[in-house]
């Protein structure tokens, strides 16, 4: 069973969301939507919903560059142990 939750935002900010959400389709729709999308990024978030500072967007930025850095590597040392077999 999903959990219900109540988000609070900005009245311009709910106006913008109506907008891009299809009739019939949920809020919850549209944010699964959103977030799928290869190309949302930080960015998105900042202009859509104006939730990130500038300060915050450069931070996850690096946060999310490092984490992928991370996960890369370690891709690369699971397959170098397959190759051994």
């Amino acid at each position: 069973m999903n959990m219900v939750k109540t988000l609070t935002i900005r009245e311009d900010v709910y106006n913008k969301l109506a907008k891009m959400k299809k009739q019939g389709e949920s809020f919850s729709e549209l944010f699964l939507e959103l977030m799928d999308r290869k190309r949302f990024t930080g960015e998105d978030l900042k202009k859509y919903m104006g939730i990130l500072t500038e300060k915050e967007y450069r931070r996850m930025k690096k946060e999310t560059k490092t984490i992928r850095r991370k996960i890369s590597e370690d891709i690369r040392k699971r397959e170098k142990r397959w190759q051994s077999f």
